[in-house]
């Protein structure tokens, strides 16, 4: 397996992890949680809203194909994380507490850059280098 692969299913797993587990809780809702998102001005109810998105984007980061449902699951993650991440800063919570989420907010970038084109919408080349870059700004123009 070369690094590509190793660094992609590393940064999935993590991602995969971190939101089937975080999705869990906020299903279950134990005490800590319902307090946490209290402490933030969020109702008991939005942790069900949050807890069934979050599983089901864990389960779709792992599913092999699904590109467009993958697309969707990454910008959801996205979103989660920054609005952790601005909701803790918004109630002054120690800086670590904002800091966070935008790390885990890194990893799931990285997952979504280095996945294989499998996984990828057809026809959106993600590109990087040049020699891909200058063909597709040519075909744009």
């Amino acid at each position: 397996m070369d690094k590509r692969k190793i660094a992609y299913w590393a940064a999935t797993g993590i991602t995969a992890f971190v939101f089937l587990a975080g999705g869990a809780a906020d299903l279950i809702r134990p005490a800590e949680v319902v307090k946490g998102m209290a402490e933030l001005g969020y109702p008991a109810y939005f942790l069900l809203i949050l807890g069934v998105w979050k599983v089901l984007g864990g389960l779709v980061v792992l599913a092999p194909g699904t590109p467009l449902l993958k697309e969707w699951a990454y910008a959801g993650m996205i979103f989660d994380l920054t609005g952790a991440s601005a909701s803790h800063a918004a109630v002054g919570d120690p800086t670590a507490k904002a800091v966070i989420p935008l790390v885990i907010a890194a990893v799931v970038m990285a997952s979504w850059a280095l996945r294989p084109a499998s996984r990828r919408l057809p026809g959106v080349p993600f590109a990087r280098t040049a020699t891909t870059v200058e063909p597709a700004l040519e075909a744009a123009r």
